[in-house]
């Protein structure tokens, strides 16, 4: 068993929220686990043995609170310190990015590189507290707090030369586009002339259960409509999921055939079928494949799950061979695979794409932050960028395929979830949602993305918040389609890619998520 002390304002802590919370082992794949606070002490009980780590939802002062990382800790029967190992794990991960985005050979670092020294010493200091508890967790707490924001302040200063080297590029415009999902029901011109004047492509929706609420029954008018429109005003189009087992994508009738495994290969073969047949001359890039990593509403086997991921992309490149096949990753850090074992961890399920000779030309990515639920509790930009690096090793371009944080932090009755989640419970970054720091945070998320090479397209969730949007209060727009200064933000940054900078960045420097050259 596996015990952490946790220390707030000098005492034992009396109360230590860890909904979300997840225990870890060797490649960060989330493990089954019992996580419980008593007396002062979180205690983890697990059925696998070694080295496991604890990630929860961490207060660090004005950074922001995150789902944060412990180190894999080894079993004792002595407690952990839970506010300084939080910290060590902190520091490996500063001190593993540092060294992989090769911030000792930049120009402008040195600040940087000082800071995390200084870090490295408030941490020494805590360590040397250890027979004062108490005292240590104070001093590990101000070292965390520091150590985030630093961590945030290096993957924006790795963002900006690349970003700078990619608006140097003459295909920069070609190779980079931002969209926006549409709302199929919204029809007004203004929504239609928001999408034409700020995005270089829509997504358009294509849930299975909209489509076919009932077996034979199709309902194509509201994507046709989008389609037409898109085709019209030449706007590139994106459409997907076509297979998604994510319970408000399925049809209720599918359920019929959840254990005749069989039938229901066959059934979802005609459904892609039927669809990409419809569209094939219209979408430049097919959603395929979204999140059956993590949505296993018919508990499938993990060979299932390969087969129909096998089957869907190889006939969506039969059909339209000039069409991109793109796999889509939902919670991309993986937390779901704790509760679930009848998922896939997100890293596995990609590798075991590439590794099988699946036929797909592209990996999607989801981050939709704000929401007190697997997969959507607040990550800084230091493990958004450090996720975002692992893919370089798959040879794959990736698109995030949608993204979105709330600009409140009231109730939204309108959202998808009926204004019945406390978004304050899924973190914050720097302090409480608004409209401003939603904007903020918009234009920090967009450059540490698109900084990096291999990341074609950023696609923003919902345009407004209408009725069902995802993300409550996520929309760029007001429910009167009033803008937010997060899509002020977005147009700006578009404006930005397209102009090239001042200077053209050294080519010799190291490339993101490679180790800087030797000497």
């Amino acid at each position: 068993m596996l015990c952490f002390q946790v220390f707030q304002n000098g005492e034992p802590a009396k109360y230590l929220d860890l909904t979300g919370a997840y225990a870890f082992g060797q490649d960060n794949i989330p493990v089954r686990a019992e996580i419980e606070f008593e007396n002062g002490q979180v205690f983890i009980s697990r059925r696998s043995t070694g080295a496991c780590g604890l990630s929860l939802l961490w207060d660090s002062g004005g950074a922001g609170q995150f789902m944060l990382p412990t180190t894999r800790l080894p079993d004792r029967d002595e407690p952990y310190n839970l506010s300084v190992e939080l910290v060590r794990g902190q520091l490996m991960r500063l001190s593993q990015k540092r060294e992989d985005w090769g911030l000792f050979d930049y120009r402008d670092a040195d600040e940087l590189n000082e800071r995390f020294d200084a870090v490295r010493r408030e941490f020494v200091a805590a360590l040397q507290a250890e027979d004062r508890p108490a005292e240590a967790a104070a001093l590990a707490d101000k070292a965390l707090s520091d150590a985030v924001a630093l961590g945030e302040e290096m993957a924006m200063f790795h963002a900006e030369i690349f970003l700078a080297r990619r608006r140097a590029s003459s295909v920069a415009v070609a190779k980079t586009g931002l969209g926006c999902t549409v709302d199929l029901p919204s029809n007004s011109d203004e929504f239609r002339a928001r999408l034409l004047e700020s995005f270089d492509f829509i997504n358009v929706p294509m849930s299975w259960k909209a489509l076919e609420p009932k077996e034979g029954q199709y309902r194509y008018e509201e994507v046709d409509t989008w389609v037409n429109w898109a085709v019209r005003s030449r706007k590139p189009m994106q459409a997907g999921p076509l297979l998604s087992f994510c319970e408000h994508h399925l049809p209720e009738w599918l359920y019929i055939w959840e254990h005749d495994y069989d039938t229901l290969r066959d059934i979802i073969y005609e459904h892609v079928n039927r669809t990409v047949k419809r569209y094939q001359n219209q979408v430049r890039l097919w959603k395929v494949v979204s999140g059956i990593h993590a949505c296993n509403a018919f508990n499938l086997s993990f060979e299932q799950l390969m087969e129909l991921t096998r089957m869907t992309c190889l006939l969506v490149k039969q059909i339209s061979p000039s069409s991109q096949v793109l796999i889509d990753l939902v919670t991309p850090f993986g937390e779901y695979y704790a509760r679930n074992q009848r998922t896939i961890p997100p890293m596995l399920y990609a590798d075991m794409a590439v590794q099988s000779g699946i036929k797909f030309d592209v990996f999607g990515l989801e981050f939709h932050m704000g929401v007190p639920v697997d997969g959507m509790y607040v990550r800084d930009l230091m493990q958004i960028s450090a996720l975002l690096d692992e893919f370089v090793g798959f040879g794959k371009n990736l698109h995030v395929t949608a993204c979105q944080v709330p600009s409140a932090a009231d109730a939204d009755a309108w959202d998808a979830w009926g204004g019945d989640l406390a978004i304050e419970r899924a973190g914050r970054w720097r302090e409480t949602w608004s409209p401003q720091l939603q904007a903020e945070w918009l234009a920090a998320f967009y450059r540490v993305v698109i900084s990096k090479p291999f990341v074609d397209t950023v696609c923003w969730r919902d345009l407004a918040d209408y009725e069902g949007h995802f993300i409550p209060h996520g929309g760029l727009f007001s429910a009167a389609m009033q803008p937010k200064p997060a899509y002020r933000e977005l147009r700006n940054f578009r404006v930005y890619m397209a102009t090239a900078p001042s200077e053209v960045i050294d080519q010799q420097q190291p490339r993101p998520g490679s180790l800087p050259p030797q000497a």
